[in-house]
């Protein structure tokens, strides 16, 4: 059985997560404003996995008997200095992610609810890669710098990636 107070974390997980969707297609929009088709695409995958993470919550709730209640949340960043910012800007909300991942676990622990310690165990693990995900990234801009063909070829490569959640332990 959840308690109120783990269930309305949870719900607010939920909300976070539909958040990150949102605020990683507001990336793919400006990098496809700026004629950066490869990165728009990288971050729309970035927006179907957050989605998938969102879901993965919905469904978690309701196996436990919970109502999930999904809330409006603000909206996200329009604008960025370069598309090197909107990767730095999303290693920084996937730093927050971490921290909201990390406390809700220590909710769990402290209530000693061990489905919900498992389930949220995943999500530690995902967190890891999204935030090397991101600093990898980070490190070939910083190589490459904010423009030029090194630019040109990491949109093309950041291009290709794919999202399936049948390859995400559902």
């Amino acid at each position: 059985m959840l308690s109120e107070k783990l269930l309305k974390a949870l719900n607010d997980q939920i909300t976070h997560e539909f958040a990150s969707a949102n605020l990683y297609l507001s990336m793919a929009a400006y990098c496809a404003a700026q004629g950066y088709e490869g990165f728009s695409s990288f971050f729309i995958m970035q927006a179907e996995e957050e989605r998938f993470h969102a879901m993965k919550f919905f469904h978690f709730v309701n196996e436990l008997g919970g109502q999930v209640v999904i809330s409006g949340y603000p909206d996200p960043q329009q604008e960025f200095a370069s598309v090197k910012d909107t990767f730095e800007k999303a290693l920084a909300h996937e730093k927050f992610v971490t921290k909201l991942i990390n406390d809700l676990l220590d909710l769990a622990e402290s209530e000693k609810h061990r489905p919900t310690i498992s389930f949220l165990q995943w999500f530690v693990d995902e967190q890891v890669e999204e935030e090397d995900s991101f600093n990898t990234i980070i490190d070939k801009f910083n190589i490459i710098g904010d423009t030029g063909p090194g630019v040109y070829m990491l949109d093309k490569e950041l291009g290709q990636r794919t999202f399936s959640p049948e390859g995400s332990d559902q």
